[in-house]
């Protein structure tokens, strides 16, 4: 069974995200960790030197209203395969999602993009940002009011200058097997020719793609652009459903994701991404 942690502070982009993998993975057993994370300074414990004094008059609410909501959304799921459970935590962002990770041997992360913020203009925010950066797990980055539709084609950027793992293939399979659409694998040249180590990393793809999914794959090539216009032009031109990156691959990911506003983003890249860990 999949586990599948999903962060929520109530909003409607997290629930959304929610729906979304519920959606992609209907047809896969799965348990749902729905958790808020709260500050320490809400958990109703106050420290006085070695002294806790314990005021649990408020912790009630957040779950009471994280109860309901699962509640809901396992009354309007179909999947007999999926199980709904709500956690409440305190303390550290990023801290508390690698605990929980540990405890609830989780798969998979899923969050929703702020879609605005008066702090930073960006397509994610910082807790996702750093969850990218610092959480060794597979993210599924859902945008704002982006609703699931079957997965036609999906692109694979890389610059082919890291190995492919067996886990960021095997992660690249199951999504692949799930949606059963076809990967379209595209690079933007930087340079006349690959190296020879880069050579090496493509033929490996190329192979492996061959064997497991021949005829659901393409390759393509693009040269003289800026990797981010390369990537959003190549989604819109070819009507890509998700992007898959390997988080080794830092810069694809920091041009996509981390430098880019949400006005262009919001023109461009309406999809989710798919970020892989080893």
């Amino acid at each position: 069974m999949k586990q599948i942690l999903v962060p929520t502070d109530f909003s409607e982009n997290s629930f959304n995200a929610l729906a979304y993998a519920v959606a992609f993975y209907k047809n896969t057993a799965c348990t749902f960790y729905i958790m808020n994370i709260g500050a320490l300074s809400e958990s109703g414990i106050a420290t006085n030197g070695f002294a806790l004094n314990y005021n649990a008059i408020d912790l009630p609410s957040k779950m009471a209203l994280l109860e309901e909501k699962i509640q809901e959304i396992s009354k309007n799921n179909t999947s007999k395969l999926h199980l709904f459970y709500g956690l409440q935590e305190f303390g550290n962002f990023i801290d508390i999602i690698r605990k929980t990770i540990v405890e609830k041997k989780i798969d998979l992360i899923v969050m929703g993009t702020k879609g605005t913020s008066t702090l930073k203009n960006t397509f994610i925010g910082s807790n996702t940002e750093d969850v990218i950066t610092k959480v060794a797990a597979n993210l599924l980055i859902v945008p704002k009011k982006c609703k699931f539709q079957p997965l036609h084609k999906i692109v694979f950027p890389t610059n082919f200058n890291n190995f492919y793992s067996f886990d960021i293939l095997q992660s690249l399979t199951e999504i692949l097997r799930i949606s059963n659409g076809v990967l379209e694998v595209m690079s933007v040249m930087v340079t006349e020719k690959l190296n020879s180590s880069q050579e090496k990393n493509k033929n490996y793809l190329h192979e492996y793609l061959d064997e497991v999914f021949e005829d659901r794959y393409h390759f393509y090539s693009e040269k003289n652009k800026n990797v981010k216009d390369a990537i959003e032009d190549f989604t819109i031109t070819h009507a890509i459903d998700m992007t898959i990156m390997a988080a080794k691959n830092l810069n694809y990911l920091q041009q996509l994701l981390f430098n880019s506003t949400i006005k262009r983003i919001s023109k461009h890249t309406k999809i989710p991404v798919f970020v892989l860990h080893e």
